[in-house]
């Protein structure tokens, strides 16, 4: 299958690039610059420069054209301002899924965040509620289109090696998890059924991937 990854420099996009190429799939990330594809030609990725802050719906329904997934995992990043949270988590996410309506690729992961179902605690950072909020904005978007969705939040981001063993439910503990078991999770469900529709969270746990998704 062929699989557009938004954000396809990311520390989870190179890391699921990777797992497509392992099962003879095809990765194609978008990226920023030039200078990134290498990276992606290493993960045995397609890179296409593309920035979606400046990009047209037309200009990114292209890449998208024939694809059997689209994987939206791009994000503003650390040290980015609340500008950017809107720019990229927001905007470019509803970007992307516009995109993939028009090329008619229905199946459709976007990577959100734990937290934004939640209020800011008061006396939150503002930008960090900036994310939340741009991030939110993000999910209510892609649930009101007609595409095979899935929203996938996960927990605080760590690069320890992956164990294969997660807790994947509709509501869980806020906690952390490998970046690693990420990828491998949206590799797992990108053509499960059962998940679309569906806003799971994500944390390290002791089920086996496969079993977690099973549990659904």
């Amino acid at each position: 299958m062929r699989v557009v990854i938004a954000g396809g420099h990311g520390k989870i996009a190179l890391r699921f690039e990777r797992l497509l190429a392992s099962a003879g799939d095809q990765a194609v990330g978008i990226i920023r610059t030039v200078d990134q594809a290498g990276d992606l030609r290493d993960s045995s990725a397609e890179p296409v420069v593309l920035d979606l802050e400046n990009a047209l719906v037309t200009e990114v329904a292209e890449v998208l054209k024939g694809a059997d997934a689209a994987v939206f995992a791009a994000g503003a990043g650390p040290g980015s301002g609340i500008a950017r949270k809107d720019t990229v988590d927001r905007a470019a996410a509803v970007l992307f899924a516009e995109a993939a309506e028009n090329a008619g690729v229905r199946r459709h992961i976007q990577i959100g965040a734990m937290g934004v179902a939640r209020p800011p605690r008061p006396g939150a950072d503002e930008v960090y509620t900036a994310y939340l909020r741009a991030k939110k904005a993000a999910e209510d978007d892609l649930r009101a289109r007609d595409l095979d969705w899935t929203i996938l939040r996960p927990g605080r981001l760590t690069d320890d090696p992956g164990t294969g063993e997660v807790h994947l439910a509709e509501s869980v503990d806020y906690g952390s998890v490998p970046r690693d078991d990420v990828a491998a999770v949206i590799q797992a469900i990108l053509e499960e059924a059962g998940t679309f529709g569906r806003t799971l969270e994500l944390v390290a746990g002791n089920t086996p991937i496969d079993e977690a998704i099973v549990r659904l």
